[in-house]
């Protein structure tokens, strides 16, 4: 059930956008749960860890956009 709008969840992906400074950093293709009614979208923890450490991976890298592929970054 979503926090949002009490709408049912269903799982997919989406793309995760950071801002950081003076960057863009863009992972596609990251599993979620987003709401059917509002499209709300909620990470499990595993996968908020996983962003965590691939967003810093890209920080340390300090390009102006960075674009990533949840599926193909271990």
């Amino acid at each position: 059930m979503c926090f949002y709008c009490k709408g049912d969840m269903k799982a997919g992906t989406t793309t995760h956008v950071v801002n950081y400074k003076e960057c863009v950093i863009i992972i596609k293709n990251v599993p979620c749960e987003e709401c059917e009614q509002c499209g709300a979208v909620e990470y499990s923890d595993e996968v908020m860890k996983r962003l965590e450490i691939m967003v810093n991976r890209a920080k340390e890298l300090m390009q102006d956009i960075s674009v990533m592929d949840y599926l193909k970054i271990a």
